[in-house]
């Protein structure tokens, strides 16, 4: 938050896009893999399904915990009534231990 209230505000919104005062939107990543760097064949999807079977694979911070990291809606609606968390600091662990993996370094979540 610190670094984040360090930054220029031109807008509202925390990640910009391509045109003046517009939000990065969903299709942005894909816009960037295809347009800025030739990669057609690579998807959005592609990159957060390789996250969720990493994570619950090779974690033990439980699906509940990377289904919301990956802000999945529960479609059952008592479980969702009941589920009022935001399990923020093991998302925060999951996190890490990507970027952990990503950037080869070892996690205390894995």
């Amino acid at each position: 938050m610190k670094l984040l209230r360090q930054l220029p505000r031109e807008s509202d919104f925390v990640l910009l896009g391509s045109q003046p005062r517009t939000h990065f939107n969903a299709e942005s990543p894909r816009a960037f893999l295809q347009r800025d760097l030739g990669k057609t064949g690579i998807t959005a999807h592609g990159f957060r399904s390789s996250f969720r079977d990493w994570a619950v694979e090779t974690t033990r911070l439980g699906s509940d915990v990377v289904e919301m990291a990956l802000a999945h809606t529960i479609k059952n609606k008592v479980e969702a009534a009941y589920r009022r968390g935001d399990l923020f600091a093991k998302r925060a662990k999951l996190m890490q231990a990507w970027d952990d993996y990503l950037s080869q370094r070892k996690s205390a979540a894995a």
